[in-house]
């Protein structure tokens, strides 16, 4: 693999399609993007109390991610210090302290070191292991944007809110749709097949593909707005570190349309109040509604609004999507149902049917989509695929200019295209080049940390 050939050809929009399954590149996308980007771990309604935790991780990384005594959030690497044994093997739960199982090493849920085992007559207490300072490393970076934890592994990383940048503007709509914020249920979480960019990407901005994979659901009149008619009319944004999909709605004012996809008259009256100007502007007078989208380089949202029942109800629905990569061609989806903590219980019953039925391991689209993103991983890793370069320059005339001009009136962060496009796919995979391109180290040039200095 020549990396400066594949990243000339990625900025290009020609694909090199051995991308989506070369074990070399993901080497290093393991190295100079998950090790240096803000990397989504858990939502803080998934450990709501003291003690609360749940494991994750960043690629080969594990970490606990808990909230300790005094409430505060932490994100802790979960291996032993004594013989590097995962400490914490249990995905979720609520204690004070974590007891490795090997040689029982205890940590506080802060990261101390608090027991070890026949301290006096195996090291000679504390004159042959002094504990004091020492403790399970922490992510060196932790940070929280409208409820999401994100930790990075690049010390020098930017802020948290600058790596997002404008993106942030478009979280509200998914996770701040009141002044209680959200909460979450999950995750699923499944394996496919698949290389990990393929479902970001498919997120970031593919609305060319419903009318067609998804044509079964239309055809059942589960989701109407994957028609080609419609999916054309609407707009596709990037801002900053992410960007997304959104429909078209009537012309029937912020209230009117946000009551057209399922929301009820409180959660309005929430939204109303909670949301910046541009954000009802964006619903209401330019008359877009978010709908899928990613932000760089693993986290995906959908916001989708499908009958429910033979009665014709409609309701919305919210998922947060982790691809949380395992190889060069597989991927561990992770799948998170998010809903308004204020909203009422009839609407979090039936807006978690909607995502069922739509998303999650037995979601109909989730199986159409995985569907396509196997076959790619697969096809990519022939003899053939290393002479192919995927067209992803839809939108661009043979010179380099936009088929049609951005939206001059678009209320909100960001630049927005009306149509088919690939453009947020092209924007996303600049920024994957950007990080491939900067080499080895962390995040502003300087050089890795230091091996960590723990015990003497």
């Amino acid at each position: 693999m020549n990396l400066d050939e594949v990243i000339a050809d990625v900025r290009r929009g020609m694909i090199p399609a051995t991308v989506y399954s070369d074990p070399e590149l993901f080497e290093l996308e393991k190295r100079r993007l998950f090790a240096r980007a803000w990397m989504f771990l858990a939502h803080e309604s998934e450990i709501p109390d003291p003690g609360d935790y749940v494991v994750r991780r960043i690629v080969d990384d594990s970490f606990i991610v808990c909230r300790d005594e005094a409430g505060e959030i932490r994100g802790l690497f979960n291996m032993c210090l004594h013989r590097g044994m995962q400490v914490c093997r249990s995905e979720l739960g609520n204690t004070s302290h974590f007891r490795c199982p090997y040689h029982a090493w205890t940590y506080k849920n802060t990261g101390e070191l608090t027991g070890v085992p026949f301290h006096g007559e195996a090291y000679g207490g504390e004159a042959g292991l002094a504990r004091e300072g020492v403790g399970l490393l922490p992510a060196p970076r932790v940070d929280v944007c409208e409820g999401l934890i994100f930790a990075s592994l690049d010390e020098h990383a930017p802020d948290l809110e600058d790596y997002l940048g404008d993106f942030r503007f478009f979280l509200r709509v998914y996770l701040g749709q009141s002044e209680a914020g959200a909460e979450v249920r999950g995750p699923q979480r499944f394996v496919i097949n698949s290389n990990w960019k393929i479902g970001a990407e498919n997120f970031s901005g593919d609305s060319y593909h419903t009318p067609h994979t998804h044509a079964s659901v239309v055809d059942i009149d589960l989701f109407r707005a994957p028609k080609a008619n419609k999916r054309k009319e609407g707009a596709l944004y990037f801002a900053d570190g992410g960007g997304g999909t959104t429909y078209k709605l009537p012309d029937e004012g912020f209230r009117g349309n946000l009551a057209h996809v399922g929301y009820p008259d409180e959660m309005i009256d929430a939204m109303e109040r909670v949301w910046s100007a541009e954000h009802r502007a964006l619903v209401g007078d330019a008359r877009f509604m978010c709908s899928a989208a990613t932000a760089l380089p693993n986290l995906s949202f959908v916001h989708n609004w499908p009958q429910v029942n033979a009665d014709g109800l409609v309701v919305p629905f919210v998922s947060i999507r982790l691809w949380q990569p395992i190889s060069a061609t597989e991927t561990e989806v992770y799948s998170w149902f998010a809903v308004d903590r204020g909203a009422p219980d009839w609407f979090k019953d039936a807006s978690y049917k909607a995502y069922l039925m739509c998303f999650g391991s037995s979601g109909m689209f989730e199986q159409d989509d995985v569907e396509n993103w196997t076959s790619i991983t697969a096809m990519s890793q022939g003899q053939m695929a290393e002479r192919l370069n995927l067209h992803s320059r839809m939108g661009l005339t043979r010179d380099g200019e936009t088929v049609v001009p951005p939206l001059s009136n678009w209320p909100a962060p960001g630049r927005a295209f009306v149509g088919f496009g690939e453009y947020n796919q092209r924007q996303l995979l600049n920024l994957w080049c950007d990080h491939l391109e900067a080499g080895e180290g962390t995040a502003n040039g300087a050089a890795p940390p230091a091996r960590a200095a723990t015990l003497d």
